[in-house]
């Protein structure tokens, strides 16, 4: 009995010490800056968006570059609205998004999965008529030449079937009436969030950025006013 106590408290300071160095990284690397690339032509407006806990990234429905409707479909959603001008696309754990839909739904196995990288995962794709800036909603102008980098990574991020179209996961999950969800690529896990998708998009695209983060916090930190 001693002796399984012993291994037990060493296996507890071992998660500890885990979780305590692993906080300790996450929190030095989110303050570090990744700095906006000087130069580029200020073309198209994009944004950050949060809703406390996860990232979006907000890009115009059509420019001449991409028609996003013609891959996310307004059929897909429930408002199929047409007039749409932005597109909110944010990645992450598929078993969080479509089986989560407060913190009380939360199952154990579905956090533990999402943790160690074991679940697969989703985009989830949302239209708004407009973008409203404020503490969680973030402009920023970049140039025609990062928006296309911007565009091969997030096309990179959905999962394509046999004729290169876009997987839409029929679910009654949404969120609302505007949103949809589609079959994506990677692994979500503690080192790789649905913050540091979003972290990685901006910094694909030259913007200013955490060196790395796993939560949405930092990210809207390089965005405070003044």
């Amino acid at each position: 009995m001693k002796k399984a106590a012993i291994i037990s408290g060493k296996i507890l300071l071992g998660v500890v010490a885990f979780f305590a160095i692993y906080l300790a990284a996450a929190f030095i690397a989110s303050r570090i800056t990744i700095s906006k690339t000087e130069g580029a032509a200020e073309d198209i407006a994009i944004y950050i968006k949060s809703n406390g806990v996860h990232t979006d990234i907000v890009v115009p429905v059509r420019t001449p570059q991409i028609d996003w409707s013609r891959e996310v479909l307004f059929a897909n959603t429930g408002l199929r609205d047409t007039a749409s001008q932005y597109l909110a696309l944010g990645w992450g754990d598929k078993g969080f998004y479509l089986n989560t839909p407060t913190w009380a739904d939360l199952k154990f196995s579905t956090a533990f999965n999402a943790a160690f990288g074991l679940s697969t995962t989703a985009i989830h794709a949302t239209y708004y008529k407009a973008m409203t800036e404020g503490a969680q909603c973030r402009k920023m102008l970049i140039s025609r030449e990062q928006y296309a980098s911007l565009i091969t990574f997030m096309r990179s991020s959905f999962q394509a079937d046999a004729s290169g179209h876009l997987v839409n996961i029929i679910t009654k999950a949404n969120y609302g009436i505007s949103d949809a969800f589609y079959e994506a690529k990677g692994r979500y896990s503690l080192f790789y969030t649905c913050n540091t998708w979003a972290n990685s998009a901006l910094k694909a695209c030259g913007q200013r950025c955490c060196l790395w983060t796993i939560f949405d916090t930092p990210i809207f930190a390089k965005y405070s006013p003044g």
